[in-house]
């Protein structure tokens, strides 16, 4: 997955929803990669798409992944090799 830019979508990426919201990446459903604060175990059930915990509505699961106008990336996650 990625945004409209080019760049991979990680775990852990300061996103704006819709340009208003802030929100943190969690979750990688389809890639199998999630946060320690949302475990596989709890949240793998969903099977796909990206959950993200935003700061005006708690998490938020984008089951077929997000479209280009939905997210865009204002922080990238520190890496972490």
């Amino acid at each position: 997955m990625r945004y409209s830019d080019g760049l991979d979508v990680r775990i852990g990426d300061q996103v704006l929803s819709y340009e208003l919201n802030r929100g943190t990446i969690v979750a990688l459903i389809d890639r199998g990669e999630y946060s320690a604060k949302f475990p596989q175990a709890e949240w793998s059930y969903l099977e796909r798409g990206v959950l993200v915990e935003t700061d005006f509505g708690g998490l938020v699961h984008y089951p077929n992944g997000f479209k280009h106008d939905e997210l865009s990336l204002i922080a990238r996650a520190p890496d972490l090799e």
